[in-house]
């Protein structure tokens, strides 16, 4: 015998109630979308600012006097004395180093010895000249003789002469064993000491003059050609943020160095008791800004497709958008655009990597009501 088994359909209130929770659902669903839709993300940006009509250039350098004397001894010899050391104050006159002079002092009597018989040779040669005159006169000797007698006396003056010469030219040997300062300074360097044996000119001892002092540079072929003689420049000192000085370039070198393959340019100072030889100074020059390039924040730089963009912000929709630039390398302060960006622009400073085209963003400073910030990215 099969028995039936009643089977209970659902309700018709049923149906309804399951259609109720799937709109419910439904609803949920799509408001979490649309919330999603409108999260706005608060950014960092960075504004570009107008291109300067002049950049500043800076070097550092050494203050050096206009003037520096290297001297030496005008003959060669043995130092036997050195009696300046560095940082002496010198005035002209003054011995700063002595050489053996032994050899020059022989050769001093040596000249007086030749000078004495130069005299004698004389004496001898104009009693012949005169006792030659007297016999011709007398008609005893023929005019010949009186001739010779005549030249033979000539000749011993001129003896004499190149022997008073050699003597003093001897004795100024013997004064240059002593080497003397030329003019009032101070001593800035001892290449030479005591024991050594030097030759003639090898510099021994440089003095700075006292008088104009200025600021030695170095300057790479790049910027060099903004540097003219009688460019106005500002030195700053190292050991004083107060100092500050008006200068001019002096001197310009006409070719590089071979090694730093920089140009040395000397700039003059102004007169003044607190700039002391050696101080390390800073030589900041305005020249005209050629360069369209501006700068922006490492942070900033992304890529895409490989390419470099950075996002802008769009101010009216506050939305961001990826734009390509060119990047011509980096420095001090981030990354150097040359193509890409204009003066206003807004770019995102940080968390680029969050960025999408089109993405709602919240710049700091801007309000928004009708949306929940989704988190400030630092």
């Amino acid at each position: 015998m099969i028995s039936l088994k009643t089977v209970k359909l659902p309700s018709v209130a049923s149906f309804a109630l399951l259609g109720a929770v799937a709109f419910a659902v439904s609803g949920c669903s799509d408001e979490k979308k649309a919330e999603t839709k409108e999260i706005v993300r608060p950014v960092k940006v960075v504004e570009i600012a107008k291109d300067g009509e002049t950049r500043a250039l800076d070097y550092s350098g050494a203050v050096k006097a206009r003037t520096e004397m290297n001297l030496g001894f005008r003959v060669a010899g043995k130092i036997t004395e050195r009696l300046v050391n560095i940082g002496d104050r010198v005035k002209p006159g003054d011995v700063l180093a002595r050489i053996d002079s032994t050899d020059y002092q022989l050769a001093v009597k040596t000249a007086e010895a030749n000078l004495a018989a130069a005299e004698k040779g004389v004496q001898t040669a104009d009693l012949a000249n005169k006792r030659a005159g007297q016999l011709f006169d007398k008609n005893v000797t023929p005019k010949s003789q009186l001739e010779q007698a005549s030249l033979s006396y000539d000749q011993a003056v001129s003896t004499r002469d190149a022997a008073i010469s050699s003597l003093d030219q001897a004795k100024n040997q013997v004064s240059y064993t002593d080497l003397k300062a030329d003019q009032n300074g101070i001593v800035t360097a001892v290449s030479a000491d005591t024991g050594q044996v030097v030759a003639s000119g090898t510099p021994v001892v440089t003095v700075a003059v006292d008088g104009e002092k200025e600021v030695q540079i170095a300057v790479p072929e790049n910027d060099i050609a903004e540097f003219k003689p009688g460019k106005t420049v500002k030195a700053t000192f190292w050991s004083d943020d107060e100092l500050v000085l008006d200068g001019k370039v002096r001197e310009v070198s006409g070719s590089a160095d071979q090694q730093s393959r920089t140009f040395s340019v000397r700039v003059s100072l102004p007169n003044d008791q607190r700039v002391l030889l050696g101080m390390t100074a800073t030589i900041e020059a305005d020249v005209t800004n050629s360069d369209p390039s501006v700068a922006v924040p490492l942070s900033a730089l992304a890529e895409k497709d490989g390419t470099k963009i950075v996002w802008v912000v769009d101010r009216d929709a506050a939305t961001v958008h990826a734009r390509q630039i060119h990047v011509g390398g980096f420095t001090g302060d981030g990354v150097n655009v040359t193509d890409g960006l204009k003066a206003g622009d807004l770019v995102v400073a940080a968390g680029t990597q969050f960025m999408t085209e089109n993405l709602k963003v919240l710049v700091p400073g801007q309000q928004s009501a009708s949306a929940e910030p989704a988190g400030t990215v630092q």
